[in-house]
């Protein structure tokens, strides 16, 4: 159920530079201060009256402040399909539209796919910046995908993972042909993409949701920052009771 690669991404690992110009401050018009003579009216008309004039410059700068972000890069397309890796749980998806409650692995190599939907190394994690690739099957093993031709938009699509839950709302649906890899292309913006082979029972194309990020985007070092009181909020992560357990044997 791999897809096959047919051009370099666009996009991959680039820096995108954000440049926040500073507001131009023009200010300081120059300032004139007058002494009259003494009005005294037994002055003759020989006294003359003086004037001094004083001149305040004020010198604009503007401030230009650069930041660059570096997008996930997904790994390339494995050779060897069939092959072993490791069998890690990173998490859950819930996909409430269709029944979906599943663990969540690493790696879209069908010893994985296998078990339960895999998340496509090197794509970006859920809730980050960049594109969370995920594949599933429709017809085999655990089916987790089979009624992913039922999301609308406006569905949502919620992974529980240890630095918290991130919903995405379903943009749109397509089906591509198996060599349409540009759809694991990493984004400038927070997004999911879920595939799997399509129709039903076939490896002639892939059906594709796309998804946005609506919650809160996760940085790097929020991140890195979990707690205890993650577990409390997603007491699923870890736990061998947790929902669709049961249907991925």
């Amino acid at each position: 159920m791999t897809i096959m690669p047919t051009h370099s991404p666009i996009g991959r690992g680039t820096l995108i530079a954000v440049v926040v110009s500073g507001a131009l401050i023009l200010a300081g018009c120059g300032t004139t201060a007058q002494s009259a003579t003494d009005s005294d009216l037994s002055r003759d008309s020989d006294d003359v009256e003086s004037t001094t004039t004083t001149t305040t410059t004020t010198t604009t700068t503007t401030t230009t402040t650069t930041t660059t972000t570096t997008l996930p890069v997904p790994e390339p397309v494995p050779t060897d399909e069939y092959g072993e890796e490791p069998l890690t749980e990173i998490g859950w998806i819930e996909i409430p539209r269709i029944g979906v409650s599943a663990a969540l692995y690493r790696g879209i190599r069908l010893t994985t796919l296998d078990v339960g939907p895999g998340h496509w190394p090197g794509s970006a994690e859920p809730g980050r910046i960049g594109n969370a690739v995920v594949a599933g099957h429709r017809t085999s093993h655990n089916r987790v995908f089979r009624n992913i031709d039922r999301l609308e938009p406006g569905d949502e699509i919620l992974y529980h993972m240890p630095d918290g839950i991130h919903v995405y709302v379903v943009r749109e649906t397509m089906v591509v042909s198996p060599e349409s890899t540009w759809i694991i292309e990493s984004s400038a913006e927070p997004i999911t993409t879920l595939f799997a082979c399509h129709p039903p029972g076939s490896i002639a194309e892939r059906i594709v949701v796309f998804a946005d990020l609506v919650t809160e985007l996760q940085q790097p070092d929020q991140a890195d920052d979990s707690s205890g009181a993650d577990a409390e909020l997603d007491p699923w992560l870890g736990s061998d009771d947790g929902p669709g357990r049961a249907d991925q044997t």
